[in-house]
């Protein structure tokens, strides 16, 4: 009987630090613990006391990667406490500077973490420009993480830590002829993004989780900024998504879990694309045809494809915002201080972001929380092990194997672990 007992103390491309101790005796399992091993942050504490002003740009340094889904959801949660309603200009600015991040960030995992394994290359930086696929998509990788930091440049000012969106509007619109630049460069990584979705429609792997549970915000024009929260069971208002996450202390993890409505589930790409592909970008639609057929999937792997295709629905989106949005002049509408309590809540590339805010009558936090999408899947990872761990028993002999399907499961939920230290070692003992 197989008896094993592993540690990886450092998984490889994923945002941060993660670690995973597997204790396997007479062909069973009987320990598989997961944890977020960056130090914890205490972000929720240094809010304190803070102006609701001041906020988005404070929450927008809890991560360097996708720091504008921060700053937008804090923005959407100050303005739903203060009773601000914003223009539909603003709105729509808002997601373009979004989609920007979307087509950045998801490109990041898929080209730079993921792609490598493809090929059997260690890194990006080991594929040869000789070799005509490796070349095509090394280039592809570094056109389409550009095209998503211009259009978060023009949109924002920056591609992090955007300075022009505040509560109630922008400090400062972006030049359409920025945009226009933006919409050329869209337009033409919009067939390299296809091909990425080709490829991972061939090559991602295998791991079905049955009976896996889902959620995801989502509208009409899959917007990623708001609508209702659609799950497994049905769907619910925005503001009680908080009430139906239950917290789960994980002793040796330095990020809190959860369960939604008392089961494990699973938040992201693949949840958005389960529970709402009809509301894609009706041209990405035309161009993915029966790849579609695909969701829902409860192959855990498919959160790949799901962001690749997401890049495209973004691209398309943008595309169609650009071109019909005629900027116009408009001041950033002004904060009146009051004390109340408010939530935000918006699609981050990892999955649901959620924030619940209260404030004092001089406009300062009294206290808050935010729940990030790498919390919400950590139960689900650690399951996700423990799954392929008891299926792959006759693996066990080749460690190095073994560690590296680990690692590309948890790679497959794209986490960031900075965000949810508020990824990673696997420890043989």
């Amino acid at each position: 009987m197989h008896n094993l007992d592993l540690t990886l103390s450092d998984i490889s491309k994923i945002e941060g630090k993660a670690g995973c101790d597997i204790k396997i005796r007479d062909g069973l399992v009987k320990e598989v613990k997961f944890s977020i091993a960056e130090f914890k942050r205490f972000y929720t504490q240094a809010i304190r006391g803070k102006d609701i002003a001041a906020l988005p740009q404070l929450t927008a340094r809890i991560c360097g990667t996708c720091s504008n889904a921060h700053l937008l959801c804090a923005i959407k949660a100050c303005e739903n406490i203060l009773g601000i309603k914003v223009s539909q200009q603003t709105l729509l600015l808002r997601q373009l500077l979004n989609f920007g991040l979307i087509i950045r960030d998801h490109a990041l995992h898929l080209y730079i973490f993921v792609l490598p394994d493809f090929f059997g290359r260690d890194s990006i930086l080991d594929f040869k420009e000789d070799d005509g696929p490796e070349h095509k998509f090394l280039h592809d990788a570094f056109a389409v993480k550009s095209a998503g930091n211009h259009l978060s440049i023009a949109v924002g000012g920056r591609s992090v830590h955007a300075p022009y969106p505040m509560v109630g509007g922008f400090t400062r619109l972006p030049d359409k002829a920025e945009l226009i630049k933006c919409l050329q460069e869209l337009k033409g990584i919009r067939s390299r993004v296809i091909d990425l979705v080709k490829l991972f429609l061939e090559k991602d792997k295998t791991l079905v989780r049955n009976n896996l549970q889902f959620a995801a915000l989502l509208d009409e024009s899959y917007s990623f900024l708001d609508g209702e929260i659609y799950h497994t069971d049905g769907k619910e208002a925005p503001e009680k998504y908080g009430d139906n996450l239950k917290y789960v202390s994980i002793p040796y993890s330095h990020a809190s879990g959860f369960r939604f409505r008392g089961k494990t589930f699973m938040t992201g790409a693949l949840a958005r694309l389960n529970l709402g592909k009809e509301k894609l970008h009706k041209k990405s639609k035309q161009s993915l045809g029966p790849i579609l057929d695909i969701f829902p999937s409860q192959n855990i792997y498919h959160n790949n494809l799901a962001q690749a295709i997401e890049i495209l629905h973004s691209i398309d989106s943008a595309a169609d915002i650009i071109e019909n949005l005629d900027i116009k002049e408009e001041k950033q509408l002004p904060i009146t201080r009051k004390a109340g309590e408010g939530v935000g809540v918006i699609e981050a590339p990892r999955g649901i972001l959620y924030y619940r805010l209260a404030i004092d009558g001089t406009g300062r936090i009294i206290k808050g929380q935010i729940v990030v999408p790498t919390g919400q899947n950590q139960i689900g990872i650690e399951e996700s092990i423990r799954v392929y761990l008891e299926n792959n028993l006759e693996k066990l002999n080749d460690r190095e194997i073994l560690e590296k399907e680990i690692e590309s499961i948890v790679r497959a939920y794209d986490p960031c672990m900075s965000c949810a230290s508020h990824f990673l070692k696997i420890r043989y003992s």
